[in-house]
């Protein structure tokens, strides 16, 4: 149960993140995308991660910024984020306090058993700190496209 709602402001919030201590606060001079993703290093949040590098400077162009959150320690995003050279921070969440505000918290089937798991998400929030559009359940191809087509459309770029 996300508590945000689509055109109410999103909470402040902080997060330690690869490029330190993330806040809202500070992403208040761009469009802003959150996405969730389940675990550093698997294939589909590799391939989604890797979409967010590729298009980062059009995102950036546009007038948005972006950061990934899962439940992942600090060191492995590290080490993942080195790997695959990330120009965007990547939040540790491990207490699911961002989880539990966005809503991303499902149980999910994996190998016929029930696991309590982050459901891929992502989120944009505006220059105002005002949520403006959610994608749920998300399926990797040409999300990364969509959402950089939203945050053109929010900024008029």
């Amino acid at each position: 149960m996300s508590l945000l709602e689509i055109n109410q402001p999103v909470p402040e919030f902080n997060a330690i993140s690869t490029f330190g201590d993330v806040t809202l606060a500070r992403c208040r001079t761009r469009a802003l995308v959150i996405y969730f993703y389940p675990k550093d290093n698997t294939p589909g949040c590799t391939t989604e991660t890797q979409g967010f590098k590729d298009h980062h400077q059009a995102l950036m162009d546009a007038g948005g910024a972006v950061v990934g959150v899962s439940r992942d320690s600090l060191k492995s995003h590290e080490n993942w984020s080195a790997k695959l050279e990330l120009p965007f921070p990547l939040i540790s969440d491990p207490e699911e306090k961002l989880c539990e505000l966005f809503g991303v918290m499902k149980m999910k089937n994996m190998y016929g058993k029930q696991v309590r798991g982050i459901e891929r998400s992502t989120f944009l929030i505006d220059a105002q700190g005002v949520l403006v559009r959610e994608w749920r359940g998300v399926k990797v191809p040409g999300h990364v496209e969509e959402v950089l087509q939203a945050v053109k459309n929010l900024n008029n770029h």
